[in-house]
Parts: structure tokens; C-alpha cells; sequence
């Protein structure tokens, strides 16, 4: 029926054709940003999902950045590390020519003043080696504890915390020999539900320092150690998960009877480790004479070479120094080689993350460019079939001629 009040193909054209618009402007939106999800709008679970994951990403790029200054931090302390090993060298040589008992006065005097200069050049590099404000190899410094992970962890691991080690003098590397219930070479042994998992061995030179190393070594990082030196108490965690209220326990042999509960955290308070931040403790050292840390046998009571007998006991103790000085480089090393593994990770699930976020909402522009161009021939049809549909009552006009 022809009408002049009601034009139901024009109705239905110009639907079809506000559907075509409001399409073509979803494409033209698409190809515009890149984004099939380009807001709430588009699709709001998506968008909710990419956000979060965006926000890890740059959780992801922060932890990197604080490996990266980790990292710096280490190689300075190694590279000063390694300027100290070659001073202690030449500290030797000349201690070695002191040995000579044909030397006069003024020949060891002269040694002596060499000797001195290596000496103090030893603290100049150790407390020169500082990055972005941390210094690593300096006397007095305290642990860096590093986050290796944007997230946190649950209450998944188990922790031993000592009644206080009496008679330990206060500094890193105080000899446990010092404490009460030493009764010569010892073994702490380390039981993780149920099993051992790693065995220290303790001599009357072992320092605290050495042995919390140990610690984590002997156990394959399954259990870490740290020593707070004002209380005296050793705490040793185990990030495993927590099936009993005893999962882990430490023994130690040879302890004089009655001081069991003095020694290395035997018979301490276990708890569980609460969730939080998953990080890495960079250890200090101190590398300057005459401190506490591994240079502590080339003291100045020490370093004398007035006769050939000091410059023996001179020898013994940089042979000691270098030793010590030695071990930390590598157990630094093995720190910096444990960070580069992590920050490798990491940089592998950032482009991982970043892939997800793309695969949910990035555009394909080859299918979006296919569809403008339908779109836009569908458009201009629609234009035609409106401007048929709105003519067509110009036929009623046809009746009465």
C-alpha cells in the first residue's frame, strides 16, 4: 500500500544504514588506535584484564630496574674487590723481601713505609666503591635485601628464629668458635620435613659471616640464614611450604651439655613465614684493614716489618687476608650470577605478559582493513536504497494527472 503519512522501506533503509555507520566507525576506530579493546566500552572484562596486566608490566620493569643497580652495585664491590686482592700481592712482596735478615735500618724502614702506603690505599678503594649511594665492600655496612619479584608470596615457608647466641663479640665475623657450647669442630644439621637437606661443619675458625654462607650453600638454597648482631639471634628461613608445625628443625654434635639452647638457634622458636615480598639479601663485606671482615689479619698491630720474624707473621696474615678476601669475591660472584638469572626471567616474562595483553586487544588491521572496505560500499548501497525508498511516494502524484 502506498502511503503519504508512513514510508516503511524508508524506515527500514535508513536502520540498515545507521547500522552500517555505526560499524564503519567501530573500524575506523580499530584501525585509528591499533585496538579492537581500546576501552571499557569495547568490551569491559578485556579491558579489565589487559589493564592489570599493563600495571604488572611496569611492576615488572621496576624489579628489573632494582636487579640492574643490584647488579652494578656487586660488580663495583667485585672490581673493588679485585684492585684490594692485587695491593694485598704487593703487600706480600714486600713483606717477603722483609724476610731477608741481611736488611739494615733504613732498608726496612723504607720497606716498612711501601708496606704502609699499599695499606692505606686498601680502605681508599674499599670506601670509594660505592653505587648510586650503596656500598658493598665498606666497613660498617649492612645487608641489601633486593626484590626479585613483582609479586608477593603467601604464608608458604617456615622460619627458626634462635634464643640469642651468647658470647659471640658483636660484628658479622666474630668466630662462632666464641660461643657458648663450642666444644671443638661441629656439625649443624638441617632437617626439612623430616629429611636432611644439608650439613654445616663448624671449626674454631669458622666466622659468622662464613657460616651463614654455609648455610644456604650446603642446603641448595633451600634454607637461608641471616645473624642480627645486636640481639645475638640467628634466624633461618625455609620458603617451602608449611605442612607441620616442626617442618623445620636444626640439630647440632659435639655441643657441651647444658648450652644447647645457646648454639646456632638449636631449640629456638619456629613459626611460619607470613606472605610478602619476595627479595634476595646481598651480603656486605667488609673489605678495609683491620676491620672485622676478610682483611681483618692485616691489621697495623700486625703489619710491621721492623725484623724477619714479624715479616713472617706479616706473610701469614695477607696469605689468610687473600684467602678470606677470596672466598666472598666468589660467593659475591655467584650473588651477581643468581641476580643476571632472575633479571633474564624477567625480562622474558615481561615480553610474555606484553604478547597476552596484545593477543587480547590488539587489532588485526589486515581482517579490519578487508572489512572497511566492504563497510564502505555497503554504506554508499544503503545511501541508494534511502534515496529509492524516500521517491517512492512521489508515484501517488502519477494517480491524479
Amino acid at each position: 500500500m502506498l502511503s503519504v503519512n508512513s514510508n516503511y522501506g524508508a524506515s527500514i533503509a535508513l536502520q540498515s544504514l545507521s547500522a552500517t555507520n555505526k560499524e564503519l566507525a567501530q573500524v575506523q576506530n580499530r584501525i585509528t588506535t591499533g585496538f579492537k579493546v581500546s576501552s571499557a566500552r569495547d568490551n569491559g572484562a578485556v579491558f579489565a584484564i589487559a589493564e592489570g596486566q599493563r600495571t604488572r608490566l611496569t611492576s615488572i620493569s621496576a624489579v628489573r630496574d632494582g636487579l640492574d643497580r643490584a647488579n652494578s652495585a656487586i660488580d663495583v664491590a667485585i672490581s673493588a674487590g679485585t684492585a684490594i686482592g692485587d695491593i694485598l700481592k704487593e703487600m706480600k712482596t714486600k713483606a717477603v723481601a722483609a724476610q731477608a735478615e741481611d736488611l739494615s735500618t733504613e732498608q726496612r724502614s723504607a720497606l716498612q713505609a711501601d708496606y704502609d702506603a699499599l695499606r692505606s690505599q686498601v680502605d681508599q678503594v674499599a670506601n670509594s666503591a660505592q653505587f648510586n649511594g650503596l656500598n658493598l665492600v665498606a666497613a660498617g655496612g649492612s645487608n641489601l635485601n633486593v626484590v626479585t619479584s613483582d609479586l608477593t608470596t603467601g604464608s608458604t615457608g617456615r622460619q627458626i628464629t634462635s634464643a640469642g647466641v651468647t658470647g659471640l663479640v658483636p660484628g658479622l665475623s666474630s668466630r662462632l668458635s666464641t660461643a657458648v657450647g663450642y666444644a671443638g669442630d661441629e656439625t649443624v644439621t638441617f632437617n626439612l620435613n623430616g629429611s636432611g637437606i644439608g650439613t654445616v661443619a663448624i671449626t674454631a675458625t669458622t666466622t659468622v659471616q662464613q657460616y651463614i654462607d654455609q648455610v644456604s650453600t650446603q642446603t641448595g638454597g633451600r634454607v637461608t640464614a641471616s645473624y642480627n648482631q645486636s640481639s645475638g639471634v640467628f634466624t633461618y628461613r625455609a620458603a617451602e611450604a608449611v605442612v607441620t608445625s616442626n617442618e623445620l628443625t636444626i640439630t647440632a654434635t659435639n655441643v657441651a651439655a647444658g648450652n644447647e639452647t645457646n648454639f646456632l638457634g638449636v631449640g629456638g622458636t619456629a613459626g611460619a613465614v607470613t606472605g610478602g615480598t619476595v627479595t634476595t639479601t646481598i651480603t656486605n663485606r667488609d673489605f678495609t684493614v683491620g676491620g672485622a671482615g676478610a682483611l681483618a689479619t692485616v691489621s697495623a698491630a700486625a703489619s710491621v716489618l721492623n725484623s724477619a720474624g714479624s715479616a713472617t707473621a706479616v706473610v701469614g696474615g695477607i696469605d689468610t687476608a687473600i684467602t678470606a678476601l677470596n672466598s666472598q669475591l666468589a660467593s659475591m660472584g655467584s650473588q651477581a650470577k643468581a641476580l643476571d638469572v632472575q633479571t633474564k626471567f624477567l625480562g622474558a616474562l615481561r615480553d610474555t605478559v606484553e604478547q597476552g595483553v596484545s593477543n587480547l586487544v590488539d587489532a588485526d588491521l589486515a581482517k579490519e582493513s578487508a572489512r572497511l572496505q566492504s563497510l564502505q560500499i555497503k554504506q554508499q548501497l544503503g545511501a541508494q536504497a534511502l534515496s529509492i525508498a524516500n521517491s517512492t511516494p512521489q508515484i501517488v502524484l502519477s494517480f491524479f494527472r
